[in-house]
């Protein structure tokens, strides 16, 4: 676009590419998986955006209720002179915070970083138009991969990685993604960080296990996600969906389970993968924090907590933190 450059460090070619190395890897596993970034195709991608609506599914209601009740004290504690979103979409629920940025004058540049060169272009059409005079600068990528290039700081600086995208890793990709973040911010800047909390289990099952069957299309989806990339012949119809909380490591898990032993052949990986009735491909792993958890993971990736914004139920967390000196 026309005055608002976009980076590419990751092209279609990458990122199937990308696909086909974590498909392998997940499908020789002794517990096969899948990663939950390939949800995220274009019928999956609609299907989410009917889960956000659900009743049962509150996450992004919450997190989009915290971020407008807390965006004009928030910007005016922070006062960011830029804004760097990771896994930034739409930037839809971005909006509050840059409202008040660019409402207050303090706010110049944004940043989002994602994977899909096209939802970034569509976004900065609107943004153009709703915040004329501020500069826009795209980075498209994978946040385990090229943080590091993101485009030096030009001033004071928050980085955002909202929605409950953090809860999706497990412990130690966790503390390497948050050291990378780290490295983005000097002396000053602060991290916005969001998270699902620990409560209720039969409300955390029930977000996963909606009565109409959203979600177990949207788990489903991801095996119609392989076919197509990877020109596989995932029998969808012969898997069903099943999440559960487990207690033990504070967290939802996601998994199809077949139905009848399947053979699946993945024509681009020239692979074929038994699985047998009943064996699960583990799709996502949810886990949830406490203010308590979230301090201790952010110090142990040398950041301090600054403020914990929730809602009444407590349902979700916001962590603004700074780095440690």
């Amino acid at each position: 676009m026309a005055g608002f450059p976009i980076d590419v460090h990751l092209s279609e070619h990458g990122l199937l590419d990308s696909i086909a190395e974590d498909v392998r890897r997940g499908m020789t596993s002794p517990q096969k998986y899948l990663l939950p970034k390939f949800f995220y195709d274009e019928e999956g991608s609609l299907l989410f955006e009917q889960i956000t609506e659900l009743p049962e599914y509150y996450p992004t209601r919450t997190e989009l209720s915290i971020l407008t009740d807390i965006a004009d004290e928030l910007m005016g504690r922070v006062a960011p002179r830029e804004i760097v979103e990771l896994g930034s979409g739409s930037s839809t629920k971005t909006r509050m915070l840059l409202d008040a940025g660019y409402k207050a004058k303090t706010l110049t540049r944004y940043i989002p970083f994602d994977v899909s060169q096209t939802i970034v272009e569509s976004a900065f059409i609107e943004l153009q138009r709703r915040y004329p005079g501020m500069a826009l600068h795209g980075v498209i990528g994978d946040f385990e991969r090229h943080l590091g290039l993101v485009p030096p700081a030009e001033g004071k600086r928050l980085v955002l990685f909202i929605g409950s995208t953090i809860g999706n890793l497990e412990p130690k990709e966790r503390l390497e993604l948050l050291g990378e973040i780290r490295k983005l911010l000097a002396p000053g800047d602060f991290l916005l960080l969001g998270m699902d909390q620990v409560k209720d289990i039969a409300v955390l099952e029930a977000a996963y296990n909606d009565a109409v069957g959203v979600t177990a299309a949207f788990d489903l989806n991801i095996l119609k996600a392989i076919n197509n990339a990877l020109h596989a012949d995932f029998n969808v119809a012969e898997f069903r969906h099943r999440a559960h909380y487990n207690r033990d490591l504070d967290r939802i898990e996601m998994h199809l389970y077949a139905n009848s032993p399947q053979t699946v052949h993945i024509a681009d990986l020239d692979m074929t993968v038994e699985i047998a009735k009943d064996e699960s491909i583990w799709t996502e792993s949810s886990h949830k924090f406490t203010e308590a958890t979230a301090t201790s993971m952010l110090q142990d990736a040398g950041m301090t907590l600054d403020a914990w914004y929730t809602d009444p139920l407590r349902y979700f967390g916001l962590a603004l933190a700074t780095a440690q000196g």
